[in-house]
């Protein structure tokens, strides 16, 4: 069938504070938490504990470590987004509409679904910038994207993308920004990706696999295709194909955690703790979740990780640069919202 009109492409990253102000970052820290697929506690449970503990405790100190990140243009996550759409628009061309949204603050997914209607657009591709599936992040979008658009009279056609963990030109672009390294001159290498509480990671599973079955994140196969910590896994070992790691010099590992309960494991914090026991002196850190650098990334590795380093006896804690608005980045987007190419 033919569509008529351009084509809508809607990229959608996990979003920022409007400023680093700490009642920018309140509102953030409240939209973002309260979202039923971040923390999946009933209603009363989650407003209590976020309005009530996380949002005023936390907006201040938070606020102090968004001043650090901030630059002259604002934050990094905004600003490599705006460039990256700007190159998927030139990449495209005419015939596609491209805009850049928020799953929370702004520039909202509802104000870009907004422009983009306002354009006849025939069809929309949903781009979330999350190479791995998880329902709090993947899943929000999607969940949210449909929110909006069920409220409409005339819906066009929707295609959206659930991942590319192991697309092979994005991996060359992490393993290239590795190259700039002396990999032989690092004791360990952690793969260090965002957590989530294991009990989220069960609750999506569907196939009583998750824990339950001996290194359940070895291989993707049906069981454990949109899992979380499998995903990231399979990421992982594309890496260290492509850079020809040896087995016992890397670990794949999970840091922000939140909360006392059990989150995916090894703690990113533990392994840089064992690996100081052991006398390791120098670490490298790919995170391979984000594909900006944000606060998880230039704040949470490449400063408090590497002074709780230091404070262990350790010397250096180098991160290894995301995807930003590198060139190569930006067609792979492309590519990827063709459909010219399909993850393996």
């Amino acid at each position: 069938m033919k569509y008529f009109g351009k084509k809508g492409v809607l990229l959608i990253n996990l979003g920022t504070p409007d400023s680093p102000s700490r009642g920018a970052v309140y509102r953030y820290l409240k939209e973002f938490l309260l979202d039923r697929r971040v923390i999946d506690y009933n209603w009363f449970a989650r407003n209590l504990l976020v309005r009530g503990i996380i949002a005023p405790f936390r907006s201040g100190s938070s606020a102090k470590l968004y001043k650090r990140l901030w630059t002259a243009e604002g934050s990094p996550l905004k600003v490599y987004g705006e460039r990256v759409a700007e190159g998927v628009k030139e990449h495209l061309g005419d015939d596609y509409v491209v805009e850049l949204a928020m799953r929370y603050q702004s520039p909202s997914i509802q104000s870009a679904i907004d422009r983009l209607m306002e354009q006849q657009v025939g069809e929309i591709i949903i781009f979330p910038m999350f190479p791995q599936y998880a329902s709090a992040t993947t899943g929000s979008v999607h969940d949210e994207v449909m929110r909006i658009l069920r409220k409409q009279e005339n819906i066009p056609n929707v295609r959206m993308i659930n991942s590319y963990y192991d697309y092979e030109p994005m991996i060359d672009i992490f393993a290239d920004n590795a190259r700039q390294f002396d990999l032989d001159h690092y004791d360990h290498i952690i793969f260090s990706y965002h957590g989530l509480p294991q009990r989220q990671l069960r609750k999506a599973d569907d196939c009583n696999h998750c824990t339950k079955v001996d290194n359940c994140c070895g291989n993707i196969s049906i069981v454990n295709q949109f899992c979380y910590s499998a995903q990231c896994n399979a990421t992982t070992r594309a890496i260290v194909a492509k850079l020809g790691l040896k087995e016992g010099s890397y670990t794949t590992a999970f840091q922000s955690r939140l909360g006392p309960e059990e989150w995916a494991k090894p703690y990113t914090s533990k392994i840089i703790e064992e690996q100081a026991e052991h006398g390791a002196k120098r670490l490298l850190v790919f995170s391979p979740a984000f594909v900006a650098d944000c606060l998880e990334t230039i704040i949470e590795i490449s400063f408090e990780y590497q002074e709780e380093f230091e404070e262990m006896g350790g010397e250096k804690v180098d991160l290894v640069p995301s995807l930003n608005d590198d060139p190569r980045w930006i067609k792979v987007v492309a590519d990827l919202v063709r459909g010219e190419v399909v993850p393996v």
